[in-house]
């Protein structure tokens, strides 16, 4: 398993894509998941991708995935044309940093709880079809807060239905929890299926209803159980990448090395505990 971070850790420090880049490579991650936002605003101040690709190459750090809102999943025709040719665009810049993933959560469907999961298939294999062409995988993003897709059974059904080589998913602990699913269901995830798994711990209070992206926690600090967790991860195969993804304003009050240098620790820590319990 490889170990990423994913800038919203620190995305309350305000430093910029490039010191974010700095402080994942001087802490000893192996990638760094950039959102799409960060990098526009690294161009519009005039920064340039080929000099940002030279500085995580030079830094041995990979893109291993990126986070962006198109909305590929919309019943408006005209707006989901927009949203395939937002991924499109998006997924260019991620190619740009040599990265080859992305995810894609139910971004504009959330507060729909009547889609068909067929009808979201078809649309999820178009958005694959748009990354196959820009060689760059959409990785479908299980949202718990969503009516749409927050459900472990959910996600796997639409990437099963996609019936497409590339189709993947993007699970994440908190949520799992939070779209009320129990992670047995990770077995029967094939490892391969998944290339990136958004890592965090919730804590017990405040409960499943009312928890929010805020409560997330340092893997370890929490409640869940993540030996049970990464060693069924690990008996599935999985071979991908663990990225720290964490929004918590605590945490956006102290020293961001202290913040990305601590959530590597107690990813690498939650890793050999759950194989001393296997």
């Amino acid at each position: 398993m490889r170990y990423c971070l994913n800038t919203s850790t620190i995305r309350g420090q305000q430093l910029g894509l490039v010191a974010e880049i700095e402080l994942a490579a001087k802490a000893g991650y192996d990638g760094i998941e950039p959102w799409i936002r960060e990098i526009e605003v690294y161009q519009q101040e005039g920064g340039s991708l080929a000099d940002l690709r030279k500085r995580l190459d030079d830094h041995g750090l990979r893109v291993e995935s990126a986070i962006g809102f198109p909305q590929w999943i919309v019943d408006d025709p005209e707006a989901r044309a927009r949203g395939l040719e937002q991924a499109k665009r998006e997924m260019g810049l991620v190619a740009a940093l040599g990265g080859t993933r992305i995810a894609a959560p139910p971004a504009g469907a959330t507060d729909r709880d009547d889609m068909d999961l067929l009808t979201i298939a078809e649309r999820y294999r178009a958005l694959l079809e748009v990354g196959r062409a820009a060689g760059v995988v959409p990785q479908l993003e299980l949202w718990g807060f969503s009516k749409t897709i927050h459900r472990l059974g959910e996600l796997l059904y639409i990437a099963t239905e996609a019936d497409h080589p590339d189709a993947c998913v993007l699970p994440d602990v908190y949520h799992i929890y939070k779209g009320g699913s129990g992670f047995d269901g990770l077995r029967m995830l094939a490892g391969t299926q998944v290339h990136c798994f958004h890592m965090n711990d919730y804590p017990a209070d405040p409960p499943r209803e009312t928890i929010g992206d805020a409560d997330r926690v340092y893997p370890g600090d929490g409640v869940a159980p993540l030996d049970e967790i990464l060693g069924t991860l690990r008996r599935n195969g999985f071979a991908g990448v663990l990225s720290l993804e964490l929004f918590n304003p605590r945490y956006y009050e102290l020293d961001a090395e202290e913040v990305v240098t601590t959530g590597l620790e107690k990813m690498k820590a939650a890793v050999e505990s759950s194989m001393a319990a296997s």
